[in-house]
């Protein structure tokens, strides 16, 4: 992946890639949450919250509420600091990976953003 590689690309990347992570993402995100709170991309409000998530409903489900703040936020850095904070767990290289080889033109051909508007035909 290049390093210029914008927040809105890795946001469309980790949508797509969403139902593989949620589920085979162990142990739990506490270190990556850990990671975006340092960044001052989640509060302490809601590192709160994701714990208390954890405790009554598991990891998996820890894991899609901290994707799904992540896609609310408006932090303009809060998937570039995801994707970093994930390459700093070794056994989330295959994450990685998945992340880097996913495609941004079919990302955009499957949200139909390839085709040009604005167009007269004349």
């Amino acid at each position: 992946m290049f390093v210029t590689e914008s927040n809105k690309v890795l946001k469309l990347k980790f949508r797509k890639l969403q139902p593989t992570v949620v589920k085979n993402v162990n142990p739990n995100p506490t270190s990556i949450m850990d990671f975006l709170f340092s960044k001052g991309v989640i509060g302490e409000d809601h590192m709160e919250a994701l714990q208390k998530v954890k405790d009554k409903e598991g990891e998996r489900e820890q894991c899609r509420k901290l994707l799904t703040l992540l896609h609310v936020s408006d932090h303009p850095q809060a998937f570039i600091h995801l994707y970093h904070a994930i390459k700093d767990e070794s056994h989330l290289q295959w994450l990685v990976e998945r992340i880097d080889n996913e495609s941004v033109i079919d990302l955009l051909q499957q949200l139909d953003i390839s085709e040009p508007t604005g167009c007269v035909n004349m």
